[in-house]
């Protein structure tokens, strides 16, 4: 007969099906990349209000998962596996803060690729709580060489990163 850490172990490794990955890093779009999240506890200060810092990670993860479903993921661009080892740096972040979000929203974090330039990236990114807008960003990003020099964004990224046209 199994222990109980067995059956639960077996449990967690099994349970780690498509299903529960599906949507896990949000959609592109044909704006860029939508992901939504719940606001926990540890999110919030004593008042139940996300703490402002926070946003900050939640803008972070779209921006992140829109790199992993466009195909591009830190951990191989750290590696050098396409080339040169390259790093992308946040440069310069603007935030305008509309409305307070509270414990257990759940927040829908866009974000789109306004141009390209060089070795930067801008970005306009927003956090809603169904319709209503809570906090909004505008980041300039950069992707800097092993050493610290900036790189020029990979022709091939500008087709991805730039929005698509809608049909219609």
């Amino acid at each position: 007969m199994q222990s109980e850490s067995a059956n639960i172990e077996h449990a967690v490794t099994t349970s780690a099906t498509p299903d529960l990955t599906a949507g896990l890093a949000g959609a592109l779009t044909d704006f860029g990349h939508r992901i939504m999240a719940r606001v926990y506890f540890a999110d919030t200060d004593f008042s139940g209000v996300v703490y402002h810092a926070r946003y900050l990670e939640f803008f972070e993860r779209g921006r992140s998962d829109f790199l992993r479903l466009a195909g591009i993921h830190h951990t191989e661009l750290a590696e050098g596996k396409h080339g040169e080892k390259i790093i992308w740096v946040v440069r310069r972040m603007e935030i305008v803060f509309h409305a307070p979000a509270r414990i257990d929203d759940v927040l829908t974090i866009d974000t789109r690729t306004d141009n390209i330039s060089g070795a930067r990236i801008f970005m306009a990114q927003q956090i809603k709580r169904d319709d209503v807008l809570l906090v909004e960003a505008k980041v300039e990003a950069a992707i800097i060489g092993e050493i610290g020099k900036p790189k020029r964004f990979p022709r091939e990224w500008i087709d991805i990163f730039m929005p698509r046209p809608s049909a219609g």
